[in-house]
C-alpha cells in the first residue's frame, strides 16, 4: 500500500489492526508513525491509550501483551514499536498478526531493511496487515518529489532554488522537509520559494556552490570556476572536495550517456539517461561544447584528481590548488 493511500484511510478512521512499516526511506515511515502518535486519539485518550515501544529495550511477549489489554475510556488504543529492526525475536510476533485484537493499532517502524519474505510472518504481513515497503528515492526523482512537496504545503518553488536545495541536500528527504518548513516560516506571507530565499534561510550562496561551478566547467567559463573555487577555498563548508568530485562525476557521466540517446527530444533524453526533464537542457547543451572524446577526458581527470585529493601522488597540494588546475584542464579541451 502507499503512503498516501494509508493516511487518507487513516484521516478517515478506516483502520486496521496492524501497519507494518518498513524500508531504507525513514522520512516516508515518520510521517504514518508520527500520524498515529499525535493525531488518531485525542489527548485525554493518549493519556490512557497510546503506549510506545522501542525495539532495542523491548521484548516479544512485552509488546503483543500491550496489544491485547482493552482501551480505557477509548474505542480504542494505540500501541508503536519503533525501532523495530533491533527487536529481538520479532518473528515471535506471527501469533498475534494471525489474530489482532480488533480495538488495537499496532504500528511497526521497521526501518533500514525488509522482513525476510520467507519467514512466517513476512506472509502473514502481506494478508493480514496494512504493509508499507519504502525505497530511497533516485536523484532524477527528487525535483518532481520536492516540487510536490513544496506544493502540498500550499507553495512554489522557482527551478533554481529547487535545484540548489536538491543539489545541497541530496535525498535526505527529511531534512529537505525541515528545510522546506524552515524556508516557509520566513516567507512573511509570500507563497513563491526563491534562490534568494535558500541562500539567506539555507545558507547556501546562489552564486557559489557546486551546481555553479558544474554550470561554470560545462560552459567552459574559467573566470566563473576559478572565482567560485576562490570562494569554496576562503569558506570550506561551502564546497568540500569531497562532495565536489561526486556531483561533477555524476553530472559529466550522463552527459557521456545522451551520446549513446538517438534522439535528442529531451523526453527521450531524460527518460535514457535517468534524470529529471527539469534540468535535461544542461546535458543537452554541454554535449554540445563537449565532444564524446572530451567527456572521457574530464571524466578521466575526474579520476586522477579525486586520487590525488586523498593524498596520491599530490604532496602539499591543497584542495584549492587541485581544484583550480583540474578545472583549467578540463575547460582547456
Amino acid at each position: 500500500m502507499t503512503l498516501e493511500k494509508i493516511l487518507t484511510d487513516l484521516k478517515k478512521a478506516a483502520y486496521k489492526p496492524v501497519y507494518w512499516l518498513e524500508g531504507e526511506e525513514e522520512f516516508f515511515i515518520d510521517q504514518v508513525i508520527e500520524y498515529a502518535e499525535k493525531s488518531i486519539l485525542s489527548e485525554s485518550e493518549a493519556g490512557f491509550n497510546l503506549t510506545v515501544f522501542y525495539g532495542r529495550d523491548t521484548s516479544w511477549p512485552d509488546l503483543v501483551n500491550a496489544c491485547r489489554k482493552y482501551p480505557m475510556f477509548s474505542d480504542r488504543q494505540v500501541v508503536i514499536l519503533k525501532e523495530a529492526q533491533a527487536m529481538k525475536d520479532i518473528e515471535k510476533l506471527e501469533a498475534y498478526v494471525e489474530k489482532p485484537l480488533s480495538s488495537t493499532l499496532l504500528f511497526v517502524a521497521y526501518k533500514g531493511k525488509k522482513i525476510d519474505g520467507r519467514t512466517k510472518l513476512a506472509k502473514l504481513l502481506k494478508d493480514k496487515a496494512v504493509l508499507l515497503t519504502t525505497k530511497k528515492k533516485y536523484d532524477n526523482e527528487l525535483p518532481e518529489w520536492t516540487s510536490e512537496l513544496v506544493k502540498s504545503k500550499g507553495y512554489s518553488i522557482t527551478n533554481k532554488a529547487l535545484f540548489l536545495l536538491i543539489d545541497h541536500i541530496g535525498n535526505d528527504l527529511s531534512r529537505l522537509n525541515n528545510e522546506i518548513n524552515k524556508l516557509a516560516l520566513n516567507l512573511q506571507g509570500r507563497k513563491n520559494i526563491t534562490e534568494d530565499d535558500v541562500e539567506t534561510f539555507v545558507g547556501i550562496s546562489k552564486e557559489f556552490n557546486v551546481f555553479e561551478l558544474q554550470q561554470a566547467i560545462a560552459n567552459k567559463d574559467l573566470y566563473k570556476a576559478i572565482r567560485i573555487i576562490q570562494y569554496f577555498e576562503s569558506n570550506p563548508k561551502a564546497g568540500p572536495i569531497q562532495l565536489i568530485f561526486p556531483s561533477l562525476y555524476n553530472f559529466f557521466s550522463k552527459v557521456q550517456m545522451v551520446y549513446s540517446v538517438p534522439s535528442r527530444d529531451e523526453k527521450s533524453v531524460a527518460a535514457a539517461i535517468g534524470v529529471n526533464s527539469y534540468f535535461v537542457r544542461d546535458y543537452l547543451q554541454t554535449a554540445m561544447k563537449f565532444g564524446n572524446q572530451e567527456i572521457e577526458k574530464v571524466l578521466l581527470l575526474l579520476h586522477q584528481y579525486n586520487l590525488k585529493a586523498i593524498g596520491v601522488n599530490a604532496i602539499g597540494s591543497t584542495d584549492a590548488m587541485l581544484l583550480k588546475e583540474m578545472t583549467v584542464k578540463m575547460i582547456a579541451l
